[in-house]
């Protein structure tokens, strides 16, 4: 865990596990000769990447953001995507908490492993919200392609096991669009490409800010504009959420929260030779 406070805001950086993922379908159209350089790949093709979480304590309000891929995976998912997924109860512990502490989840969008551990399974097989007394914050148009609008290519990328118990019970889910307050200094903003409901949570005091930047900026790796993934359901709108949000967050100096990156969690973004790049962020700056 990395834990920092942002004027009146404390921030802790979790571990939900890591997964592999085919490094191919990673960098999309971009050459593995030169992706390679960056991420080296398994026998099997796959790069490691991590699940990381934040966790906001913003006054009495302590938000998680996503929940990683959860315990619900089969032996066989498991075994292809070499997931090692720790319990909830793991997870928080770095933080002194339990999942019935959390008062509110911030779905960033409902992939598997962004918003698997959004529920468990009980003994009894039944689903249920995995943490007890949150709301879950998640934007209309990621909840309309999740529910039934995603075609067959993409339609596995969205279990309903993750999302459909919440809906079941009231006040459970809080549907948003474009942007919302979540406490007094966080917000979510949209970010469209990677699906077309996808959000990135600003966390702003003290006069700085902290963006989870959720498949926008997976990794490191990805800062340059052209390197989006293949799994971006609208890439050319990638590429446009990026040119918006990318000279903001450099003029801004944002910290950035790169949730698949196991080697660099923290980041700022800085452009170099016209060329966007990210250095990593340490608290004791």
């Amino acid at each position: 865990m990395t834990r920092f406070c942002l004027g009146e805001v404390r921030l802790s950086v979790l571990s939900a596990g890591t997964l592999w993922l085919d490094g191919g379908a990673m960098f999309g159209i971009v050459p593995r000769v030169l992706w390679e350089r960056e991420r080296p790949a398994d026998d099997r093709h796959r790069i490691r990447m991590a699940m990381n979480l934040l966790l906001i304590e913003d006054g009495g309000r302590r938000i998680l953001v996503d929940t990683g891929a959860g315990t619900k995976l089969d032996g066989r998912a498991r075994e292809i995507y070499g997931l090692s997924a720790p319990p909830l109860d793991t997870v928080l512990a770095p933080a002194g908490l339990r999942p019935d502490q959390i008062d509110v989840v911030v779905n960033t969008h409902l992939h598997f492993d962004h918003a698997g551990g959004n529920t468990l399974r009980t003994a009894d097989g039944a689903l249920e919200a995995a943490f007890p007394n949150a709301t879950y914050v998640v934007q209309r148009a990621e909840l309309e392609i999740a529910q039934g609008g995603a075609n067959e290519r993409v339609r596995a990328s969205f279990p309903g096991e993750n999302f459909a118990p919440l809906l079941d019970e009231p006040d459970r889910l809080q549907v948003v669009v474009g942007e919302a307050a979540v406490s007094e200094h966080v917000r979510v903003r949209p970010a469209p490409g990677h699906t077309p409901g996808m959000q990135l949570v600003l966390v702003e005091s003290g006069g700085k800010t902290v963006a989870f930047m959720a498949d926008l900026l997976p990794t490191a790796s990805h800062a340059p504009y052209t390197w989006i993934m293949a799994f971006d359901l609208e890439p050319l709108t990638t590429l446009a959420t990026r040119h918006q949000v990318y000279p903001e967050a450099i003029a801004g100096e944002w910290v950035l929260v790169l949730e698949h990156d196991h080697e660099m969690p923290l980041a700022v973004l800085e452009e170099r030779n016209g060329r966007p790049r990210v250095r990593p962020w340490a608290p004791e700056e």
